[in-house]
């Protein structure tokens, strides 16, 4: 049995991109920017695997810095804009991001009831604030609900406002063929089974600066600091290798996670699930539990060798931190009881029913006062 379903969190490092760390930290561990021939190597495997990537998300290798994450990368976009620009976020973004925009003149794009941004708001909201930037991100990190990112880019060239998204979910889920549409987008090696600490932004074009890490002249000035390849050469590899298998996985797993929710319901009447009605992640449930505070279904759930979480990681221990339920006008009670499942690529029919079984088993604990029962 595998037992870990905090996939959204973080993704166990794929075979194949541990391979491809191994040989790029055995072949090519000199510094790219240095000039002796072993260097000049490392450089072109460098350039390489940025070209790989821009093929994998449909953008130009020119427009891709590398950085240390999703993070790093939001946090870049936000230090480049003027102290007083004016921002458009919607109001289910990552921590990454709305920490990030503090300090900025930030509008946040309301949701519909399905938790979904509407481009007919965005555009709304464009015309009525003309911001430097717009952000929704791709495919939210709680709910996974889909967010329209193609139909939201459209509006933003029409209007003549940069978009970004933060594509952090999306990739390694669902075809990334179309992400270079966006001016500006996140992802994050370790959410598809590459390495911690290695990420990237696409800029709209290759001249644009970031300056948030000053220093030598690497990523074409745009991000100072030795670029770390064998972590990125594990990355690249890593969304090569599972991105052939996405639709597949994505009929899999949808009907697995549906059966999963069917389960649910037979057992807790009043289950509230997130977005249920909206397209979203293949892998993903949120839910409101009809009882008990969330930390009690996790610790009990963990101690039976299963992950979930309550939310975004990002966010965790913060009283009622998920930023989902709280758009969608939930009360601090409900808060409480918010729990998210995110299974991975790989998890089996049988997984996800003895996840289901085990919430019974912890109901049955929680409402009879058994051992650990609070």
């Amino acid at each position: 049995m595998n037992g870990y379903f905090d996939h959204n969190a973080t993704t166990p490092l794929q075979p194949a991109a541990r391979e491809a760390w191994l040989r790029a930290s055995e072949r090519h561990w000199h510094n790219p920017s240095s000039l002796y021939r072993d260097a000049g190597l490392a450089s072109q495997q460098l350039e390489a695997a940025r070209e790989r990537l821009g093929t994998l998300i449909g953008a130009d290798a020119e427009r891709i810095v590398f950085t240390s994450g999703a993070t790093e990368s939001n946090n870049a976009l936000f230090a480049s804009l003027p102290a007083d620009a004016t921002v458009l976020i919607s109001a289910i973004e990552h921590p990454s991001v709305r920490e990030a925009a503090r300090g900025k003149n930030v509008m946040e794009l309301p949701v519909n009831a399905d938790g979904v941004i509407e481009p007919d708001a965005v555009k709304f909201a464009i015309t009525a604030r003309r911001p430097a930037l717009v952000l929704v991100m791709a495919a939210n990190n709680e709910s996974g609900a889909l967010q329209p990112w193609r139909e939201i880019a459209a509006v933003c060239r029409e209007e003549g406002v940069p978009f970004h998204t933060d594509a952090a979910q999306w990739l390694g889920k669902l075809d990334a063929a179309n992400l270079g549409e966006c001016d500006f987008i996140t992802g994050s090696a370790h959410k598809f089974g590459g390495p911690k600490g290695c990420g990237f932004l696409v800029l709209p074009g290759e001249d644009s600066r970031l300056g948030f890490i000053r220093g030598g002249p690497q990523e074409h000035g745009r991000r100072a600091g030795t670029e770390n390849y064998p972590a990125i050469e594990a990355m690249v590899t890593a969304l090569e290798m599972i991105s052939p298998r996405l639709g597949e996985i994505e009929t899999a797993q949808s009907r697995m996670r549906d059966a999963f929710i069917a389960g649910m319901r037979s057992q807790f009447a009043s289950l509230r699930v997130i977005s249920e009605s909206s397209p979203r992640l293949w892998n993903t449930v949120l839910m409101v539990m009809p009882q008990h505070d969330n930390l009690k279904w996790l610790t009990r759930l963990s101690r039976r060798g299963f992950s979930i979480s309550t939310g975004s990681a990002c966010s965790s221990g913060k009283e009622g931190s998920s930023v989902v339920v709280t758009a969608l006008g939930a009360s601090a009670e409900e808060l409480k009881r918010v729990v998210r499942i995110s299974s991975g690529w790989d998890s089996t029919a049988a997984d996800w029913q003895a996840l289901a079984a085990a919430f019974s088993e912890v109901f049955h604990e929680l409402n009879s006062g058994g051992k650990g029962a609070v």
